[in-house]
């Protein structure tokens, strides 16, 4: 009994290390994400996207879907922008996840909200809607 008692705690330690490791991973992609808008730099954001994800939001003409890719391809080089980055909650089942982001602006604040799955072994942003919150 001992031994089978042993057996479903180290399962159960496996189960919670991997579930940590998977997190630790998706923090680093929205790290990509966060810090290469925070600094301009598309080769580190792009890192966070998978090639064919998308971007939905409402702006005053209606609602816009866009590859985010080619979104944030326009990005120029510059100073870092002036916003706290922040990783308000991450929800992950199996090779899928969820997360929301709030990047904060002196004036707003963005709401993102970014779909990510577990793609021959990273984790990758395929959807992003958003919201632009006046504070």
């Amino acid at each position: 009994m001992r031994n089978f008692l042993l057996f479903l705690f180290s399962i159960g330690l496996f189960t919670s290390v991997q579930a940590q490791s998977d997190y630790e991973l998706i923090q680093q992609t929205l790290g990509y994400y966060m810090e290469g808008g925070s600094n301009k730099d598309f080769d580190t954001l792009k890192k966070a996207f998978h090639e064919t994800a998308t971007m939905k939001y409402i702006t005053d003409e209606g609602y816009k879907e866009v590859n985010a890719l080619e979104f944030f391809s326009g990005m120029k080089p510059g100073p870092r922008v002036n916003r706290k980055n922040r990783i308000a909650e991450i929800t992950v089942s199996g090779h899928a996840a969820n997360a929301r982001l709030e990047l904060e602006y002196p004036d707003f604040t963005f709401v993102d909200f970014m779909n990510m799955l577990k793609i021959d072994g990273e984790w990758k942003i395929v959807s992003k809607i958003f919201y632009k919150r006046v504070d």
